[in-house]
């Protein structure tokens, strides 16, 4: 294998098939064309010894050795992509992009349609929103499979940069003729209720909780579900209350016959941060995009 005579050419397709896991989506992401990136497959898979990817359904999975190849050549190849970038501009009109964002449900809901309202002007420009476990995200971010990730503050590791997009506040959500709504929102009828709190987690309070811990009282949880559009569902149709963030609570209240509550007592905010890697951030595009969810963010509901 004459890997000392490796075109770098090939290691930027390389890393785009890893990263696509389809040719046709690295032809696509590189403005080559499908046969192009083919040859390119067979130079490198005739370097290597090895086929490097392999077909499984619609996607090319890599092998061992090009999973081991790519932590190896990956801090090199980001090095000299930041370098190269630094030097070149990036026109969303015209140059073709695929941003992949990492976005819980609730986030979906609050980002996306004004990200994409945003974009109508830029036909070139792909969103593509995925779930992934929170211990999985700075990896995914450091091998370039993921550009930003949007989620309450976590702990990072230097390599992993991160600001604040949107700081939100705590609300009650009752069905529109429940009960509550006459008189006084008070603690004592708040803790006399029935709750939901919703959570991807089995067991453990919620944000709300915390506070309310604090206070020396403690509310009574009649469900726990993993989905805040399942749980208003439940408050349309019972005595059930629900603490959730206000931005989604308000695009809710829109189609569903609920009623916003102020909570009896100050609840902590709900931060809102967005995450990338380092060693990405003075890629033009990304700075770009950057710009356009600080700006999503900004919007109100």
């Amino acid at each position: 294998m004459a890997l000392n005579r490796l075109d770098l050419n090939l290691l930027h397709v390389f890393d785009t098939i890893y990263r696509e896991r389809s040719l046709t989506r690295a032809a696509r992401a590189l403005h080559l064309t499908q046969p192009a990136i083919s040859h390119s497959l067979a130079r490198l898979r005739d370097q290597f010894g090895d086929p490097l990817f392999v077909r499984q359904g619609n996607q090319m999975v890599p092998t061992p050795l090009a999973r081991r190849f790519l932590e190896t050549m990956r801090p090199g190849l980001t090095q000299i992509q930041s370098a190269v970038n630094q030097f070149h501009s990036f026109d969303p009109a015209s140059q073709r992009k695929v941003y992949t964002l990492a976005l819980r449900d609730i986030l979906e809901s609050t980002f996306l349609p004004s990200l994409m309202a945003r974009l109508e002007s830029y036909p070139e420009l792909e969103i593509s929103s995925q779930r992934i476990a929170r211990r999985e995200m700075e990896t995914q971010l450091a091998a370039g499979r993921l550009d930003f990730a949007v989620d309450v503050l976590l702990p990072i590791s230097q390599q992993t940069a991160h600001e604040l997009l949107r700081r939100d506040r705590l609300v009650v959500i009752a069905r529109r003729d429940h009960p509550l709504l006459d008189g006084e929102f008070t603690m004592d009828r708040y803790l006399k209720a029935h709750h939901i709190l919703v959570s991807s987690r089995a067991e453990g309070p919620g944000i709300e909780d915390f506070e309310l811990s604090r206070l020396g009282v403690q509310r009574k949880i009649r469900l726990r579900c993993q989905h805040y559009f399942a749980a208003c569902r439940v408050v349309e149709q019972s005595n059930l209350l629900l603490t959730m963030p206000e931005t989604y609570a308000r695009i809710i209240a829109e189609q569903a016959r609920v009623h916003l509550l102020t909570p009896p007592t100050d609840m902590p905010g709900v931060d809102v941060h967005l995450y990338w890697h380092r060693a990405y951030e003075k890629e033009p595009a990304l700075q770009w995009m950057r710009e356009q969810l600080h700006a999503v963010a900004g919007e109100k509901a």
